[in-house]
């Protein structure tokens, strides 16, 4: 076991390590269990200061973890945190100092919140239909990713004869009678125009022969 003072100075960089890596929404604390005060602080969050009452009365330690957390806390703005505390031991196995790592989780709320109310479908209103009737890419949008989910694959993994496939059944729909679909489809399938008229013109021989 490291001495306690060489145990403190090391504890205190990884503290200003991990406040530096997570600013400014992590602060870490080291409490020394011996005199239940506030040994270090690192990105001071919480209003406290070195020497201050550490308030370990309550806490509970398990005496075989290291760990213990996660676990939800409430600052002094009203702004929940989730913390973790991590034991250090002296030499006899019992706790010296208690690391603990303090996560604000304000502002990962009020993204939830500004995605939430973003993307909310309760200010949706349906697409105005006289707008909207012939908008060809659309229905080419639906009809392609709807058989893409039936083949339980993705646009990005389709192999080069599910491209030809899908090209054949976009032309039985009907996809091809907008005069620029043929390049929309070509550039969404990431095929080459001429591979696509190609796909085109062997399915409209095999019709004539049919």
């Amino acid at each position: 076991m490291l001495k306690s003072t060489s145990q403190l100075e090391l504890l205190q960089s990884v503290a200003d390590g991990i406040a530096a890596l997570f600013f400014p929404n992590v602060e870490v604390v080291i409490h020394d269990v011996s005199t239940n005060k506030i040994a270090y602080l690192a990105n001071n969050l919480s209003k406290r200061k070195p020497g201050d009452d550490a308030g370990l009365e309550d806490f509970e330690l398990d005496s075989d973890g290291q760990v213990t957390g996660p676990y939800e806390k409430l600052n002094w703005d009203g702004k929940k945190m989730r913390s973790v505390s991590i034991a250090a031991r002296d030499e006899h196995g019992s706790p010296r100092y208690l690391l603990c790592i303090n996560l604000s989780t304000a502002m990962f709320e009020d993204a939830r919140n500004a995605l939430d109310m973003f993307l909310s479908v309760t200010r949706l209103q349906p697409q105005p239909q006289q707008l909207f009737k012939d908008d060809w890419q659309e229905k080419i949008n639906t009809f392609l990713h709807e058989w893409i989910r039936q083949q339980n694959t993705s646009l990005g993994s389709l192999t080069r004869e599910q491209k030809k496939q899908l090209v054949i059944d976009l032309y039985k729909e009907g996809a091809f009678k907008a005069k620029s679909a043929a390049d929309y489809i070509a550039n969404v399938l990431s095929l080459g125009r001429a591979t696509v008229y190609k796909y085109l013109k062997e399915l409209k021989k095999g019709d004539g022969a049919a």
